[in-house]
């Protein structure tokens, strides 16, 4: 982190508009690279993760590669004949108890990598329960997207995933996503020496401001109970309370 970074973090996390260390935040670190072998992507990872830290809220880092992660959508792949295990049960686990899930990945021929599409295919497999007041288990959670690389790509991959998070249930507030590239073609990655990246403006700018709206909203959220249970909720829909929903039977 640069020291001007570091100053203006100190500075903000002094007096902030609210309390936040009943948070839990979640990055799930779409690494190709299993522990400990280095990662770029917790290289900024780390930047969020301290301004997340210093303002007292609980903080947790996952890369998925370490698990073994079959391809499907089955709630436990090993339940089926095509796999004897499945260590997704334990990953959706620490994605139910957290308020922020921050997806990261690298950036590999323009496009997220192969870890990140597989940890949100599993992701979309749950998306068939319900949460307490019966709407998609997913409402109420603030979702971000961390993104590095030495290609481009960022915006292409953000998009990507916000929408997923999105359409799944989650709640993606304003300047949600930031990223690193670094010149475009071969070249240094985001923790390799001399590459630039921790010392970005541009990057370390959109990090802050990414870590302190998902604060804003989770604070929001949280406060008055998650999402409001009303004209949302799927088996109230089928039973046929649809609000506000003008069906062509009532223009008869």
């Amino acid at each position: 982190m640069s020291e001007q970074l570091h100053q203006l973090t100190e500075k903000h996390c002094e007096n902030p508009p609210a309390r936040y260390d009943d948070l839990k935040v979640l990055f799930l670190n779409c690494t190709l690279n299993r522990t400990p072998v280095l990662s770029h992507t917790e290289g900024l990872i780390n930047v969020a993760k301290n301004i997340f830290e210093k303002n007292g809220v609980s903080t947790k880092v996952i890369r998925p590669v370490d698990y073994v992660i079959p391809a499907g959508l089955g709630l436990d792949m090993s339940q089926t004949p095509e796999w004897d295990r499945d260590d997704w049960p334990q990953i959706q686990k620490e994605i139910d108890a957290c308020d922020i899930l921050i997806v990261c990945t690298s950036v590999w021929l323009g496009e997220k990598s192969s870890v990140c599409n597989r940890t949100l295919e599993r992701m979309y497999g749950y998306t068939h329960q319900f949460n307490e007041k019966g709407q998609y288990r997913d409402y109420g959670k603030v979702g971000a997207t961390l993104i590095t690389g030495n290609e481009d790509g960022v915006k292409h991959c953000a998009m990507n995933i916000l929408f997923s998070l999105s359409h799944i249930g989650y709640t993606v507030p304003p300047q949600a996503d930031a990223g690193w590239m670094g010149e475009a073609g071969p070249g240094p990655s985001y923790r390799d020496e001399g590459s630039g990246g921790p010392e970005n403006d541009f990057t370390n700018r959109n990090t802050t401001f990414l870590v302190w709206n998902c604060l804003h909203l989770a604070r929001m959220l949280k406060d008055q109970g998650g999402i409001p249970a009303y004209g949302n909720q799927p088996d109230e829909w089928a039973a046929g309370c649809q609000a506000g929903f003008d069906s062509p039977e009532h223009k008869r």
